[in-house]
């Protein structure tokens, strides 16, 4: 009898992640994380997951509000140039504090005439995005993983930190 994926089970999966227009933005091999454990997999796409065996592939569409949110224009900022020095390069990221606002990563977008342009956003935020999830293996999780909150060294890679970084760009 196969386990079927539900809370303190170990579940491991390839992911994908696509734009609307299908194109690939991200895929990880061999993610494993702890179902109902906060592992840095968003929720939609876990409660998607729930149910199913491994050998099973789930697609799910999520909307920004469900991923990385909606894009909001009071993030764009316009800053001198000099505030940063030397060295600074579209793409860079930086953390600032920018009007008495709590410390926030910044990406810098442009840089002219002395100016530089720095979005707060995610790179992904107001972007649906389309998700598929092969599930290789589900098993129940060992007391350690439960005490712990999260899956054992031994597995090949965590959700954690795989889908954290897809969570930074």
């Amino acid at each position: 009898m196969s386990v079927v994926i539900a809370a303190n089970t170990v579940v491991t999966l390839n992911i994908e992640m696509r734009d609307a227009q299908n194109a690939l933005l991200r895929r990880d091999d061999s993610v494993s994380y702890l179902h109902g454990a906060p592992s840095g997999l968003f929720d939609a796409l876990e409660v998607a997951l729930a149910g199913k065996s491994a050998g099973e592939t789930v697609q799910v569409q999520l909307e920004p509000d469900q991923a990385f949110g909606d894009y909001e224009p009071e993030l764009l900022r316009l800053e001198n140039m000099e505030r940063y020095g030397e060295g600074l390069e579209v793409g860079m990221e930086i953390e600032d504090a920018l009007g008495g606002n709590p410390v926030r990563r910044y990406t810098v977008t442009d840089i002219a005439a002395g100016k530089v342009v720095l979005d707060g956003n995610h790179s992904l935020a107001g972007m649906a995005l389309r998700f598929t999830c092969r599930i290789l293996a589900v098993r129940p999780a060992t007391r350690f993983e439960l005490e712990r909150g999260d899956v054992t060294q031994a597995d090949t890679g965590t959700a954690a930190g795989k889908i954290a970084g897809i969570a930074t760009g």
